[in-house]
Parts: structure tokens; C-alpha cells; sequence
């Protein structure tokens, strides 16, 4: 097998979360720790009073019957109360579980329920809405309390601070408990099925600090804007704990990231030096600047320290936009599993395409005989919870954690490939890695937001896409990525001018059998309210294919009918006497 680890000596960690807060309430005693906006300014809490509430809060639950091991599912979007909760739990020996806070109904029963909390935590009346009346919680806590008011079985949030003294810390937060004992649980992503229930310790969660700390500069001058959600690894730990650990203000945008002008406005008051996003958002971003060059020096202000990515690659066109102007961009890999970061890429932004850059101190990569890329350290998993078919199967014999990604040693550091259950074999029993393909269209075409590449079993590979609607109002005229290359205004234009830039693609794939025969433009755009998207805004490839399967179908020959308004791509002359639908 091939091996990876950092040349960086990792230190060892012997302190717990509770330890951890203590310590940085004291360091960092009058650093505000958090902002958020309040009537149009941001507002902040600084260290000593945010650990005041910590305790308090903390008291209350220990008060209410709250024990150690004890489960409180976060049911609410980011806001200071959410990480008051989540750190109470955690800091007094608890297991916070934070899910998405727009789930609907059955998914975030099947959560909640799945996990066997004793409390619950809820933001408003939507989350109280999506509730089953028959939940099986002993409290459950609102942070909007006009839902107690509705209901005498609600708790308001505020209940946790009626306290007239200072909780003694001593007896509040568990300062002795091991910090190999779980703290949290975290629901993957799901983009392949039904999400896992991830438990994580404290060590995943501060090993990841102390290594990170040898590797980068964040430090008490730095300010984070961030709309990660915090039920998602990538926000809650990764860039969450980045700020907490190293005493930098963590400021809440307010639109959530749903708002690219939202982002730009709190951009302009805040003046991040340190932005964690996924690509998608540096997209839509860097779109907005050009149409609007204004708005670039606010972005590209003097202190930006650097942006970081994760979740997918950073498409290059984009990537360039910050290299230009001497922006660093860090690009890291990992999983929920792993809490979440293994590998981060140079900053000297010197970048190759798939190239996750090298393991951080502790953590050990391997790649086995098939592919899949293998992980050991402090930040692996307890495990799944209440799954133990899984746990059988992700952990080798010798103890290492099967990522399910297939990846390449190289000399920069880890390449990633694909999802291991993404490729397929075609009928002829040739391999597909269908992600290099749907790289290689998105990379052609900006038009193309998503593309999904399908052929398990079949002849050959076909593709459904879907448009960057926006652009249809919007043409990028001053950023198309080929030279001449026409700036469509519906699916009918861009279907005519994609045909080209799909023959080129296809050019550049050396198997035969990769090729893409035929291909399909929906006049739609994932969402995460289908479960297309997942709520950190990647494709969730197998429920994409689950609801357009009759499109597919239709491309491999069928006739089901079909009223959606398509676009027909056909790359093979051989297919011309085949039954197709839509236009083309």
C-alpha cells in the first residue's frame, strides 16, 4: 500500500472541551467572541460573558436532569443560542446532536427520533410545525419563546439564564471526563443515500485544533464571516472550532449565504480576513463582481488573509480570480467521519486539478489495492451509532477508517479520483469514473451548474445537465471559458451551442467507451427542498438519478412520456434512428 503523513510532529491532546473553554475564556477574557446583527449593525459577546452563559446554561440542563451521555438535538439555524446549547452540552458531558434546520417534517422526526435524545431544542415555529406530537423527548426548549406561549409544554431558551450567581464551574462542566468519550453527533451529508449518525469525540474535534496550529496563522486580529450551517462538519467543527481555538471573532452572516448581495453587504462591514465556503458560493461571487466590477475592491480588500474550500473542487476559471489579485486559497479534503479535515493543499497557490495536498500532523493516509483511500489519527470516528453493519464494514482489520473515496499518491500530496460507489461498469464490464467526465463539462461550460453522468450497466455513459439559470439574464460575455464561445439566453440557445463544447469533451477523454453518446438540459435547478441538493450545497448524485430516471430511461431508447421542457444533446450519428423526446 501507499503511505502519506506530515512531516510535522503531532502534539498530544489531554484536555476536553470543558477544559478547552475555560482556558480560552481566560486568554481571550475580553475578545468578543461572536457578532451578529442586530437591527442592520453587528453586536457582540465577548469571552468572559459568553462563558457566563456557557455555565449558566449548563447548570440549568445539570438541574433538569441532564446526566453525562445524554443526548440535546439543535434543531435551529446558526445564532449565539445554538452555540451557547451546543457547548453547554458538550462542556458538562452531554452529546449535541445539530441537524438542519429546515428539514421538513419526516426527515427531521426520523432524526431526531433515530438518535435517542432526552432533550430538544428548537428555533421557532417552523421547526415546531415539522414536530410529531408524539416525539419521544422529556423537554423540549425554544429559542423564539412566542412558541411557549402556544404551547405550556414549550421551555423558553431564556429559562437557562434565571439564575442570580455565578455557577461554580467546577460543578457545572465535567473537567475530568476522557475526551475519548463522544461529544457529538453529526449526520453526514447523505449524498449517497440516507445520512449516517457520526459520533465524534472531543479529542476528533481539539486534535484537529492543535494540528491545524502548526500549519497556519489564525490568531486573535482575525474576523471570520461565515454562513456554513453548523449541523454540517465543514461549518460546525472545521471553521467553527478554527475561530473558537485560536480566538478570532466569528461573524454570523446574517442571509445565511442565500443572499450572494447579502453576503457582499455584510462583506463590506465586516472585512473578513480569513472565508470558508464551498465552491459553488466563489462562483456565484465572482459572477457578481463581474457583472458588477464595483464591488471588487470591497471584496478584495487588503486584509484578506486567505479563503479556504472544501466539498468539491474549485473550478480553475475561478480559482485564477483569486490567484490574480495574490489571494491564498487553501484547499482541504475530508469527511464527517474523519471531523472533518485530513489533507490541506499548499497556500502558495500553486494548484493541480484534484490535489488535496498533504495529511495534517497525526493523520496517516493510506491507499489499498483497489483505490480507496484509507485514514488513522485523532480525528477518525468512535463510529456510527446504532449501525453496526456499517462499523463492520468502514474499519479495516488493523483499525483504519474506509473513506469510500478513491484517491492517488502523488508527489504534491493526495489526488482525489471519485467516490468509490460512484463509478460503474458499463454492459462490456469497462470502468466509468463518472466524476472526471462531469469535471470536464462543467470545466467547458460556466452555463452548466450541475451535470450528473450515468451508465451503470448500459453500452455507454449519458448525461443529464442542469443550467446556471441565472446566466440566462445575465450573460457572461467577459467570462466564458472558450475563446468565441456563445452566451445563451434559454436551454434552446445553450443546448445548440453545448453540442460543441461536448464534442471537444469528449475529445479529451482517451477511453472510447467514457464517451458521452447523448445528453439531456433540464429546464430545472437542484434544490435541497428535493433532497438533489444536500444542505452544504453538493449534488447528492444517487437521488438526482432516482428522480430523473425517466429522463435517463428516455436517453437509452424508452418512450415514457414526459411533459418537462428538455433539450436533447445527440454526440453519436449511430444513435440518429433511436427515439428521442423534447427538443433537439
Amino acid at each position: 500500500m501507499r503511505h502519506l503523513k506530515s512531516d510535522i510532529v503531532s502534539e498530544n491532546v489531554d484536555f476536553n472541551i470543558a477544559s478547552f473553554l475555560k482556558d480560552a475564556a481566560h486568554r481571550f477574557e475580553n475578545n468578543f467572541v461572536f457578532q451578529h446583527k442586530v437591527n442592520g449593525q453587528y453586536e457582540g459577546v465577548k469571552w468572559k460573558e459568553f462563558y457566563h452563559k456557557i455555565l449558566l446554561a449548563a447548570q440549568y440542563l445539570k438541574n433538569n436532569g441532564f446526566k453525562r451521555g445524554d443526548k440535546m438535538v439543535i434543531y435551529t439555524p446558526n445564532c449565539l443560542e445554538m452555540l451557547i446549547t451546543e457547548l453547554a452540552v458538550m462542556a458538562c458531558g452531554g452529546v449535541a446532536v445539530p441537524i438542519f434546520a429546515y428539514f421538513k417534517r419526516d426527515t427531521a422526526n426520523m432524526l431526531i427520533e433515530f438518535c435517542d435524545p432526552k432533550f430538544l431544542i428548537i428555533h421557532g415555529e417552523f421547526q415546531y410545525n415539522q414536530l410529531n406530537t408524539n416525539l419521544n423527548v422529556e423537554k423540549i426548549f425554544s429559542i423564539n419563546e412566542d412558541i411557549c406561549k402556544k404551547d405550556a409544554k414549550v421551555i423558553p431558551f431564556s429559562d437557562f439564564f434565571n439564575y442570580n450567581v455565578i455557577p461554580n464551574e467546577q460543578q457545572v462542566l465535567d473537567f475530568s471526563i476522557p475526551n475519548t468519550e463522544v461529544c457529538l453527533n453529526m449526520y453526514t451529508s447523505g449524498t449517497m443515500g440516507l445520512p449516517k449518525c457520526v459520533q465524534l469525540t472531543h479529542l476528533n474535534i481539539l486534535s484537529q485544533q492543535v494540528a491545524l496550529k502548526k500549519i497556519w496563522n489564525v490568531n486573535t486580529t482575525d474576523r471570520f464571516l461565515s454562513y456554513l450551517p453548523w449541523h454540517h462538519s465543514f461549518g460546525g467543527i472545521f471553521e467553527l472550532f478554527s475561530a473558537l481555538y485560536n480566538g478570532a471573532c466569528y461573524y454570523l452572516e446574517s442571509g445565511y449565504g442565500k443572499d450572494i448581495n447579502g453576503i457582499l453587504e455584510n462583506w463590506k462591514l465586516v472585512q473578513p480576513t480569513i472565508f470558508f465556503s464551498v465552491p459553488k458560493i466563489y462562483q456565484t461571487l465572482i459572477e457578481q463582481i463581474q457583472i458588477d466590477s464595483s464591488i471588487e475592491k470591497v471584496f478584495f480588500h487588503q486584509n484578506l488573509k486567505f479563503i479556504f474550500t472544501a466539498a468539491a473542487p474549485l473550478p480553475e476559471n475561478i480559482a485564477n480570480e483569486f490567484t490574480k489579485r495574490g489571494v491564498k486559497i487553501l484547499e482541504g479534503w475530508g469527511l464527517t467521519e474523519t471531523s472533518p479535515c485530513c489533507t490541506i493543499g499548499s497556500s502558495d497557490n500553486i494548484r493541480q486539478p484534484g490535489v488535496v495536498g498533504l495529511p495534517i500532523p497525526g493523520v496517516e493516509i493510506r491507499i489499498d489495492d483497489e483505490g480507496e483511500i484509507q485514514v488513522k489519527g485523532p480525528n477518525v470516528m468512535k463510529g456510527y451509532y446504532k449501525n453496526d453493519e456499517a462499523n463492520n464494514s468502514v474499519f479495516t482489520e488493523d483499525g483504519w477508517f474506509k473513506t469510500g473515496d478513491v484517491g492517488e499518491i502523488t508527489s504534491s500530496g493526495l489526488k482525489l479520483v471519485a467516490r468509490k460507489d460512484r463509478i460503474f461498469k458499463l454492459s462490456n464490464g469497462e470502468k466509468v469514473i463518472p466524476t472526471d467526465i462531469e469535471k470536464l463539462i462543467e470545466k467547458k461550460c460556466c452555463y452548466i451548474a450541475h451535470s450528473i453522468v450515468y451508465g451503470s450497466g448500459k453500452e455507454y455513459p449519458v448525461a443529464i445537465l442542469f443550467p446556471n439559470k441565472k446566466f440566462f439574464s445575465h450573460p457572461g460575455y467577459d467570462q466564458t471559458p472558450e475563446q468565441g464561445c456563445f452566451c445563451p439566453r434559454n436551454i434552446e440557445e445553450l443546448g445548440k451551442c453545448l453540442r460543441g463544447c461536448l464534442s471537444q469533451a469528449n475529445g479529451d477523454i482517451q477511453q472510447k467507451f467514457s464517451k458521452i453518446k447523448i445528453a439531456a438540459i433540464l429546464d430545472k435547478e437542484l434544490s435541497i427542498d428535493d433532497n438533489t441538493l444536500t444542505p452544504s450545497l453538493k449534488p447528492s448524485p444517487k437521488n438526482i438519478i432516482n428522480k430523473y430516471i425517466d429522463h435517463i430511461k428516455n436517453l437509452y431508447g424508452e418512450n415514457v412520456p414526459l411533459e418537462e421542457d428538455i433539450y436533447v444533446i445527440l454526440l453519436d450519428d449511430q444513435l440518429k434512428n433511436t427515439t428521442y423526446y423534447g427538443r433537439n
